[in-house]
């Protein structure tokens, strides 16, 4: 039988940033993980050179049941604290479009850097590990490993870092909903997000002729939208616009797209007419948005012949098409290629500075699991680090 103060169940970006700051005051911590390696999610974020926050982070780029939920971890835990602690390592980074920073070697050096923080306070990590069972007992768990780092172990504090069901080919699972509703905490719906959205064959068969062509883009569902690039695809739509809209998608709701949303096609296309009216329209368009997709959009639209011959309403309503195209996507690619998980354990039962079960003592739920599902552009994992943070810091508190 083994002893330890807190066993963490998840060797991802949250589990690990708990483990850190859980051991800060000379408690034993036990990070286990089924992988073969640490913080593989961390491995292929970006490209491979993980964008590991958001310089403008706030509570307003996450979605949750209870929007306020999240607004204390961020608060304690921000943005510039990961920054600094980056910085503390030597790792170059750099900021791209709307405030997101990437690594500029790879996304490898924040698992070493997170790995080397870990060693700093002796934390104890078993990959290839998996648990066989968690049962409270009077003062703690009791908990069963199998696999590499097979053993009974006994433990005051449990928390679960196992992520959500998004890119299962990496082992996602639902473990950490199933141990929610071991305990009695409620799960909210749980459904993927930042993720590529799906078309009929009446779209696709033109999608397919231009996948690959981007657009500068506002996608809008509802009250929402983004302005960002969409990316046609053989499936359907990606881009970073399309995956920021699909976290507020529901099947039947149509999107709203507008190419260009910055300019006054109208105007330009008036311009055009009087400038040379022998030019077809769709030669026109390929000014304004890229060849590909102009000549698509006029094909589809039935717009030819000479923009000479085209009146003010013809333009106008070709502007119009540009700027409020509406499609109805027949649904998303799913978890398999999600980048994260909308929905999780409901914040209802959780302790938003400590991230504590309120009706359990010793159970904690931080990162993806929980019901807080950020933004693209390095969002989650800021919710990783703020939230580990929350947890570790509350139970090394407890321990000390």
């Amino acid at each position: 039988m083994e002893h330890f103060d807190t066993v963490i169940l998840g060797a991802g970006a949250a589990g690990m940033m708990c483990a850190i700051h859980a051991a800060s005051r000379g408690g034993r911590v036990l990070v286990v993980d089924h992988a073969t390696a640490p913080g593989e999610k961390i491995r292929i974020s970006g490209g491979g050179r993980c964008n590991f926050t958001n310089i403008g982070t706030s509570a307003r780029n996450f979605l949750s049941s209870n929007p306020h939920f999240a607004k204390s971890a961020l608060g304690r835990y921000t943005q510039h604290d990961f920054v600094a602690l980056i910085e503390k390592h030597g790792i170059a980074y750099h900021e791209k479009t709307l405030g997101q920073l990437f690594c500029d070697h790879s996304a490898k050096d924040v698992i070493a850097m997170l790995l080397n923080e870990m060693a700093r306070v002796a934390c104890d990590l078993r990959l290839r590990t998996t648990l066989e069972s968690l049962e409270r007992i009077e003062d703690g768990f009791a908990v069963t490993l199998g696999g590499d780092g097979a053993a009974p172990i006994r433990c005051r504090h449990f928390v679960v870092a196992s992520g959500g069901k998004s890119i299962p080919k990496m082992g996602a699972t639902s473990l950490g909903y199933q141990i929610a509703g071991q305990f009695g905490l409620a799960v909210t719906e749980t459904r993927p997000a930042l993720v590529p959205l799906a078309f009929g064959e009446d779209l696709l068969a033109g999608f397919r002729e231009i996948a690959g062509v981007a657009a500068d883009a506002r996608v809008s569902c509802g009250k929402t939208s983004f302005d960002e690039a969409l990316l046609f695809t053989h499936r359907g739509l990606s881009g970073p616009a399309i995956l920021q809209i699909s976290s507020y998608w529901r099947e039947k709701d149509p999107i709203r797209i507008t190419f260009e949303p910055a300019q006054d096609i109208f105007a330009r296309l008036r311009a055009s007419r009087q400038e040379n009216g022998r030019r077809s329209i769709g030669n026109v368009l390929g000014d304004i948005l890229p060849k590909r997709l102009a000549a698509y959009l006029a094909d589809a639209h039935g717009w030819a012949g000479p923009i000479g011959d085209a009146s003010d309403k013809k333009l106008t309503a070709i502007a119009s098409t540009l700027q409020r195209w509406e499609v109805t996507p027949i649904g998303s690619e799913g978890y398999r290629t999600a980048e994260v998980t909308l929905g999780g354990v409901d914040t209802a039962g959780l302790n938003s500075r400590t991230m504590a079960a309120t009706a359990v003592d010793g159970l904690y739920f931080i990162g993806e699991v929980v019901d807080v599902t950020g933004w693209l552009g390095g969002y989650n994992f800021q919710w990783a680090w703020s939230s580990g943070w929350a947890a570790g810091t509350a139970i090394a508190e407890r321990a000390g």
